[in-house]
């Protein structure tokens, strides 16, 4: 299940490598949303995992940001007991604009075609 949202980033935590091949990162953005003229605002925890760690290595906190994650979740039984974990997996963070909701891509030159080379004409009429 793959997931949007938006919202600034308040807390981001060192690298732990759990295991000799696995390592996670944590991270917590502040949502506040205005719900019926009630001001609200939740801490949502994600955690980054493997080659996405460094994921937030180029955000400051404070920074609006707009992250996309996965939602697992997890069953185990242990003595006899039933036991449950959810994980909100990012996968992609982006800056959000100052007074906006749209999220700029990290590279703003992406879609920008290269040049022609020296000396060739565009005569096309399109």
């Amino acid at each position: 299940m793959s997931y949007e949202i938006t919202g600034k980033l308040t807390a981001k935590y060192d690298t732990v490598q759990r295991t000799e091949t696995f390592k996670t990162r944590e991270f917590v953005i502040e949502k506040t949303e205005d719900i019926g003229g009630r001001i609200i605002t939740n801490y949502v925890k994600f955690q980054c995992i493997q080659d996405k760690t460094g994921l937030l290595d180029r955000f400051i906190l404070g920074e609006d940001l707009k992250v996309s994650f996965n939602l697992k979740g997890t069953k185990w039984v242990k003595d006899g007991r039933e036991n449950y974990i959810t994980n909100l997996d990012a996968w992609k963070i982006e800056t959000v604009k100052l007074g906006a909701q749209e999220a700029m891509p990290e590279n703003n030159y992406a879609n920008i075609p290269p040049p022609p080379p020296e000396g060739l004409v565009d005569d096309l009429p399109f």
